[in-house]
């Protein structure tokens, strides 16, 4: 694989570095970050998510999903 050498200023590095995840290489970061976000995007990284987030968390959100879906004033299927 070829590499490119980049120059970044230290405010650069310090948002790359804070989005850098253990055993990461700065190149997956910086696609990472690029990447388009869609819903399957999104349900890619969902259990990242959920593994740093605690039981009373995700219980509190489980509990809202379904308030929301029994509410009277849900929105209707088309």
């Amino acid at each position: 694989m070829a590499t490119k050498t980049i120059t970044v200023d230290l405010e650069a590095y310090d948002i790359l570095s804070a989005q850098k995840r253990r055993g990461q290489s700065f190149s997956q970061v910086i696609k990472r970050m690029g990447a388009r976000r869609t819903a399957a995007g999104l349900l890619a990284v969902l259990p990242d998510i959920a593994r740093g987030m605690s039981g009373e968390a995700l219980d509190a959100m489980v509990a809202e999903v379904a308030r929301r879906r029994s509410h009277r004033l849900r929105a209707p299927r088309l």
